[in-house]
């Protein structure tokens, strides 16, 4: 059976990505750190595209417990392979640098770019095996132009895509690919207190965006003809840059 693993699945853009990997038949790990009932109702979702739909609760930030309960799952379901992993997991804590603390620098690069590391390396040994895997990790325009208030954001999504482009020129030969999936302005809780009526002046397609729209981008790199695109980075934002 072909697995799918979304770090983050339990609402906003990660439920969607769980939601479109289900509707292309993949059974979806739905990996959360605390709510379990947003985690249970995008589970219901999964199922109801008739797929396999399993929560996978740990905190991508905290390396022994990814390999004590992502490790385990491995060990105990030989038979489930998952070829598609989705790092979507991330958290903001916005403040100016010079009234940052060092646990909002280290909680927000810990969880982004820390969580890349401790899930993306024991999956990437299986998928090496196998000879085939689809890497996704889910970005952001923060990391690519910078936001005030974000210097610790934005160097951990900065951070994940330096690293998206090395690890796709070391596993490119066994056709996995590794990509990054940038979005803008996206409506979700995490963008619930920004001003959009004010905000989308600045962007082109005078709108923010959705999170079904985020997830459609990561359905094509997750399919097995997207196999000539790795080591890139596609931005979802209206055509904002600057």
């Amino acid at each position: 059976m072909n697995w799918a693993l979304v770090t983050g699945g339990s609402r906003g853009i990660g439920r969607e990505i769980c939601a479109k990997l289900a509707s292309m038949g993949y059974n979806v790990l739905i990996n959360y750190k605390g709510n379990k009932e947003k985690a249970e109702e995008t589970r219901q979702i999964v199922k109801n595209a008739g797929v396999y739909g399993e929560l996978i609760p740990f905190d991508v930030a905290d390396r022994q417990q990814v390999q004590d309960v992502l490790g385990k799952w491995i060990e105990n379901n030989g038979d489930k392979i998952i070829e598609v992993l989705v790092n979507n997991a991330g958290i903001k804590d916005d403040v100016l640098l010079m009234w940052m603390k060092d646990e909002q620098w280290d909680n927000v690069l810990n969880t982004s770019l820390g969580g890349f590391f401790n899930v993306t390396k024991i999956l990437v040994n299986s998928m090496l095996r196998q000879r085939y895997g689809r890497i996704i990790n889910v970005v952001s325009l923060s990391g690519l132009k910078g936001l005030a208030g974000q210097t610790n954001y934005s160097a951990a999504k900065g951070g994940m895509i330096a690293a998206t482009k090395a690890l796709a020129q070391e596993v490119g030969k066994r056709n996995i690919t590794v990509n990054a999936v940038a979005p803008g302005f996206i409506k979700t809780d995490m963008t619930a207190g920004i001003n959009e009526a004010e905000m989308k002046q600045l962007i082109p397609a005078n709108r923010f965006g959705t999170p079904e729209e985020v997830a459609h981008v990561v359905g094509f790199l997750a399919t097995k003809e997207a196999a000539y695109v790795t080591g890139q980075v596609i931005s979802v934002n209206g055509g904002l840059y600057t």
